[in-house]
């Protein structure tokens, strides 16, 4: 039976091998692909056979460092699999999009996005503090290569600011992980369980500061931005697809549960960045003149959207955060995979140079408009159900929270109203006339498409995301909610 250690070995073990042998361009993109479509056909075998009340499931536990306590101990609960599920779906599509823009040395940068997912899906599934720190830590090796091989014209100076924001974060996480785990009672164990509640508030902030950074949550947000720009479309991606949504998941699935005692009581902190990044994020992305910096700072937006739904500490805000995620993910890599092919096909991705698009381009017109209308929150979306969770859930703890939270839904509609007015409906730009982009169609469509069908089927069905996360996210925060003083 396949279980999360397969589901982490194979792409890889297939990366490395992609990595290491030179395979025709063609031929690269073709075996890539097929590792990322047999996990993602994995995991959605998992979900079919997930209980959601089940706890930890298609683990592994096996000695790894026997000398140092550490346990090759993985598994899935309902966050975690989510976000495996949505990583798998995003992977797969920014491989295709890969093959299609045909990137050169293309069996090196495959293998580079194998490796990522595999560490992503040891992320989500890590329950030893010292395999999800490898997770953590090795997903990021990969993704600077890509950006310094495969990236923008400033791609090492953007390489330079993720390093020097990212390096700092972990490498405290690092020492508090060593720290939790040599002192733990009756000898070394870097077990998450025999974790719980021994650390202190400089622990707690060295794993806060970490997962700041990788979300991004203001005011560590400044690699974003030039990482974005500059990164490939595909790359770009799966950085603000799902490398990001590490961050929020190891907010309410590590941080929370670990620190309780710290976590309700900084509470109030997380959730005033939260809204301030949430608010900023929105007004900024309004502003930009392109559209990969709407795309940008909307990421920050939203990530800090669900760090305030996290740290409410109540029910609907965890399952709203984790419902959150798993939209913006879908929203954001779709988004940026179209901001790739428009740049290809128009010469650019400024707003000066666009517009007019919608006119004979019926594919292109429906793929935006669905996407952006998902982005916007509008009522009956899948994104309309997770930002109205976390609502509930602030309205919840103050009136003025969630009146202040409803007007950054507010500027998410006027920026995502924007980008598609500015694509699709305003005159024809200078370089649309002269270059006549086509359609969209052919091998771009495929790579966009299974991501905005998964945005409308969570539309038709979100219960079938919301059942399988809702206990367990209501249990990372179970503790910290009590010790809130507040009543159930």
């Amino acid at each position: 039976m396949i279980t999360v250690t397969t589901l982490i070995a194979v792409p890889l073990a297939a990366g490395i091998v992609l990595l290491l042998v030179p395979f025709a361009r063609r031929l690269a993109g073709y075996l890539s692909l097929l590792v990322a479509l047999a996990a993602l056909g994995a995991v959605i075998g998992f979900v079919y056979r997930f209980e959601p009340m089940g706890g930890y499931q298609f683990g592994d536990d096996a000695e790894w460092i026997p000398q140092l306590g550490i346990r090759w101990t993985v598994g899935l609960d309902g966050v975690g699999l989510a976000m495996t599920a949505v990583t798998a779906l995003v992977v797969a599509c920014a491989i295709g999009y890969g093959m299609w823009a045909g990137r050169d040395r293309s069996h090196a940068a495959f293998g580079l996005l194998l490796i990522t997912e595999a560490f992503l899906f040891l992320v989500f599934a890590a329950r030893d503090l010292f395999v999800f720190y490898v997770g953590f830590e090795g997903m990021l090796i990969p993704l600077l290569v890509l950006l310094a091989v495969w990236g923008g014209a400033d791609r090492r100076r953007a390489m330079v600011q993720v390093i020097a924001y990212t390096a700092f974060g972990t490498l405290l996480m690092l020492v508090a992980i060593l720290w939790l785990g040599l002192t733990a009672p009756g000898g070394p164990d870097f077990s998450m369980a025999s974790a719980v509640g021994r650390g202190g508030d400089l622990a707690f902030w060295a794993f806060a500061l970490a997962f700041a950074i990788k979300s991004p949550l203001l005011p560590f947000h400044g690699w974003v931005m030039p990482a974005y720009r500059q990164s490939s479309p595909e790359v770009a991606a799966v950085l603000s697809g799902v490398a990001s949504k590490a961050g929020g998941y190891a907010f309410l699935a590590v941080l929370v549960p670990l620190f309780p005692a710290q976590a309700a009581e900084y509470a109030w902190l997380f959730i005033a960045l939260g809204l301030a990044g949430f608010l900023w994020g929105a007004l900024l992305a309004f502003r930009q003149p392109d559209g990969r910096g709407v795309i940008a700072y909307s990421s920050i937006a939203q990530m800090s959207f669900v760090v305030l739904g996290i740290f409410l500490l109540n029910a609907q805000g965890a399952t709203g955060a984790t419902f959150q995620m798993v939209n913006h993910a879908l929203v954001s890599a779709a988004l940026f995979l179209l901001a790739g092919w428009l740049e290809t096909q128009a010469g650019s991705g400024d707003f000066r140079h666009l517009g007019g698009l919608a006119r004979s381009r019926p594919v292109l017109a429906t793929v935006a408009l669905v996407l952006g209308m998902a982005a916007l929150a509008v009522p009956g979306s899948s994104v309309f159900a997770s930002e109205f969770l976390i609502l509930l859930a602030a309205f919840a703890d103050a009136w003025w929270l969630g009146a202040l939270a409803s007007l950054g839904i507010v500027l998410a509609a006027m920026y995502m109203l924007r980008w598609i007015s500015a694509v699709l409906h305003e005159r024809e730009g200078d370089l649309v006339g002269q270059l006549r982009p086509p359609d969209l169609r052919s091998g771009a469509l495929l790579c966009i498409l299974p991501l905005a069908l998964a945005l409308i089927g969570l539309s038709l069905a979100p219960a079938q995301l919301t059942e399988r996360v809702e206990d367990a996210s209501t249990a990372m925060i179970a503790a910290a909610f009590q010790d809130t003083g507040a009543d159930e």
